[in-house]
């Protein structure tokens, strides 16, 4: 009995991250702000999967969506790849431990939301500042100065993650209102 609840786990956590990725593509630019940046869809899966489950379970979901993206993709940008699934982790774990921690309510969620933006927004702030934009520039061959990452970083970086964390977290605490019993029904089958 415990091998097929494991496996109809893993069976449902590779279905949410297919579906990520499938949300991954259907992306859009902000448009004040540098287009490769574009907002996405892809953790509301992982969000789903760590409130069924468990905080890991949404990671797992990001990290399938990432490899199949890169898989899928033929992407030669694994600092993109690696960016992404960090920013996906500082959102999603937030809200899930929040959530399994207190009430399994809506409080909770939106208090998980409002702290993964935040998270999500300076985290990646400094990671881009001492790293993922210095590999960018030593992966391309870029010569790139301090005052151009700061820039970057002040004005691309720290209010497009705020901003898609807003509207990520805005769209899964409609979905999560509509579905909050559907998903506990699932948590008490599949745990």
């Amino acid at each position: 009995m415990k091998k097929s609840s494991n496996l109809l786990k893993l069976v449902v956590l590779s279905l949410l991250g297919t579906i990520s990725l499938v949300l991954f593509f259907l992306n859009f630019p902000l448009p004040f702000l540098p287009a490769y940046l574009k907002i996405d869809f892809s953790e509301v899966p992982a969000l789903m999967a760590s409130l069924i489950f468990s905080p890991l379970a949404g990671v797992i979901v990001i990290g399938i969506k990432n490899l199949l993206y890169l898989a899928v993709s033929g992407s030669g940008d694994p600092i993109g790849v690696i960016a992404n699934f960090l920013a996906g982790v500082m959102f999603v774990l937030p809200v899930s431990i929040i959530y399994h921690k207190f009430n399994k309510g809506v409080k909770s969620v939106l208090s998980g939301l409002i702290t993964g933006t935040i998270i999500m927004a300076v985290g990646m702030s400094v990671l881009n500042y001492f790293f993922i934009l210095p590999a960018y520039g030593w992966f391309m061959g870029w010569d790139m100065t301090e005052s151009f990452i700061w820039i970057s970083v002040i004005g691309g970086v720290l209010p497009f993650n705020a901003i898609k964390g807003v509207i990520v977290g805005a769209l899964f605490l409609i979905i999560f209102v509509k579905m909050q019993h559907w998903m506990e029904q699932q948590r008490a089958k599949l745990t």
